[in-house]
Protein backbone atom coordinates (compact mmCIF):
# COMPACT_ATOMS: atom_id res chain seq x y z
CA UNK A 1 0.00 0.00 0.00
CA UNK A 2 1.29 3.12 -1.01
CA UNK A 3 1.67 6.07 1.30
CA UNK A 4 -0.47 8.35 -0.70
CA UNK A 5 -3.28 8.99 -3.17
CA UNK A 6 -2.75 10.99 -6.26
CA UNK A 7 -6.53 12.06 -7.34
CA UNK A 8 -7.01 12.71 -11.13
CA UNK A 9 -10.43 11.76 -11.13
CA UNK A 10 -12.47 13.94 -8.74
CA UNK A 11 -16.45 13.34 -7.76
CA UNK A 12 -18.54 16.33 -9.94
CA UNK A 13 -21.46 17.17 -7.47
CA UNK A 14 -24.15 16.94 -8.76
CA UNK A 15 -25.78 20.95 -8.64
CA UNK A 16 -28.78 22.99 -10.16
CA UNK A 17 -27.48 26.09 -10.18
CA UNK A 18 -24.73 26.44 -12.26
CA UNK A 19 -21.97 25.93 -9.61
CA UNK A 20 -18.89 23.30 -10.93
CA UNK A 21 -17.99 21.09 -7.56
CA UNK A 22 -15.03 18.70 -8.23
CA UNK A 23 -14.86 16.94 -4.81
CA UNK A 24 -10.92 15.54 -4.58
CA UNK A 25 -11.26 14.04 -0.93
CA UNK A 26 -14.00 14.12 1.31
CA UNK A 27 -17.75 12.31 1.67
CA UNK A 28 -18.33 11.83 -1.89
CA UNK A 29 -14.88 10.61 -3.48
CA UNK A 30 -11.91 9.20 -1.46
CA UNK A 31 -12.80 9.06 1.84
CA UNK A 32 -10.60 11.87 3.90
CA UNK A 33 -10.38 13.14 7.55
CA UNK A 34 -11.51 16.41 4.92
CA UNK A 35 -12.72 17.50 2.13
CA UNK A 36 -11.05 19.39 -0.42
CA UNK A 37 -12.56 20.78 -3.54
CA UNK A 38 -12.48 22.83 -6.66
CA UNK A 39 -15.26 24.75 -7.35
CA UNK A 40 -16.05 27.62 -9.85
CA UNK A 41 -19.46 29.56 -8.83
CA UNK A 42 -20.99 31.23 -11.98
CA UNK A 43 -22.05 35.04 -11.74
CA UNK A 44 -24.99 35.22 -9.83
CA UNK A 45 -24.99 32.44 -7.97
CA UNK A 46 -25.65 32.40 -4.36
CA UNK A 47 -26.74 29.85 -1.38
CA UNK A 48 -28.99 29.99 1.27
CA UNK A 49 -27.63 30.92 4.86
CA UNK A 50 -25.87 28.39 6.71
CA UNK A 51 -24.36 27.51 10.22
CA UNK A 52 -22.00 24.49 9.72
CA UNK A 53 -21.08 21.81 11.67
CA UNK A 54 -17.38 21.64 10.69
CA UNK A 55 -14.75 24.75 9.77
CA UNK A 56 -14.39 25.72 6.42
CA UNK A 57 -11.29 27.34 4.81
CA UNK A 58 -11.72 29.09 1.43
CA UNK A 59 -9.01 30.56 -1.25
CA UNK A 60 -9.76 32.35 -3.92
CA UNK A 61 -8.10 31.47 -7.49
CA UNK A 62 -9.76 34.26 -9.43
CA UNK A 63 -12.65 36.59 -9.21
CA UNK A 64 -14.34 37.61 -5.70
CA UNK A 65 -16.69 35.69 -3.66
CA UNK A 66 -19.01 37.66 -1.36
CA UNK A 67 -19.93 36.23 2.34
CA UNK A 68 -22.16 37.44 5.10
CA UNK A 69 -20.35 36.39 8.37
CA UNK A 70 -22.78 37.02 11.87
CA UNK A 71 -24.00 40.02 9.68
CA UNK A 72 -20.83 41.75 8.57
CA UNK A 73 -20.21 41.73 4.83
CA UNK A 74 -17.00 40.43 3.80
CA UNK A 75 -15.36 40.45 -0.42
CA UNK A 76 -12.44 38.04 -1.38
CA UNK A 77 -10.25 38.74 -4.24
CA UNK A 78 -7.98 36.36 -6.10
CA UNK A 79 -5.04 35.36 -3.76
CA UNK A 80 -7.11 36.07 -0.87
CA UNK A 81 -8.13 33.32 2.23
CA UNK A 82 -10.61 32.92 4.55
CA UNK A 83 -11.44 30.70 7.55
CA UNK A 84 -14.84 30.39 8.93
CA UNK A 85 -15.03 28.52 12.26
CA UNK A 86 -17.99 25.72 12.47
CA UNK A 87 -20.71 27.11 14.30
CA UNK A 88 -20.95 31.06 12.45
CA UNK A 89 -23.58 31.48 10.63
CA UNK A 90 -22.93 32.69 6.89
CA UNK A 91 -24.03 33.00 2.98
CA UNK A 92 -22.08 32.69 0.41
CA UNK A 93 -22.07 34.30 -2.98
CA UNK A 94 -21.08 35.44 -6.13
CA UNK A 95 -23.16 38.69 -7.21
CA UNK A 96 -20.38 39.93 -9.30
CA UNK A 97 -20.24 39.97 -13.27
CA UNK A 98 -17.70 36.91 -13.49
CA UNK A 99 -17.20 33.63 -12.18
CA UNK A 100 -15.46 33.14 -9.15
CA UNK A 101 -12.97 29.97 -9.52
CA UNK A 102 -12.04 28.78 -5.23
CA UNK A 103 -10.57 26.12 -3.38
CA UNK A 104 -12.78 24.65 -0.41
CA UNK A 105 -11.19 22.70 2.69
CA UNK A 106 -13.83 21.67 5.65
CA UNK A 107 -12.89 20.33 8.43
CA UNK A 108 -14.29 17.47 9.40
CA UNK A 109 -15.55 16.94 5.76
CA UNK A 110 -18.50 18.64 4.07
CA UNK A 111 -21.67 16.83 4.31
CA UNK A 112 -24.88 18.02 3.35
CA UNK A 113 -26.47 17.16 6.56
CA UNK A 114 -23.50 19.19 8.56
CA UNK A 115 -24.01 22.86 6.60
CA UNK A 116 -27.28 22.94 8.61
CA UNK A 117 -28.83 25.23 5.53
CA UNK A 118 -31.85 27.63 6.35
CA UNK A 119 -35.04 27.24 4.81
CA UNK A 120 -34.98 29.99 1.36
Amino acid sequence: MKNYKIQKQPFIVPTDDGKLIEEHFGHASVKADISLAHMVAPPGWSEPFQTPDFDEYTYIISGKKKFIIDNEEVVLSAGESIKILKGTRVQYSNPFDTACEYIAICNPPFHLDLANREEE
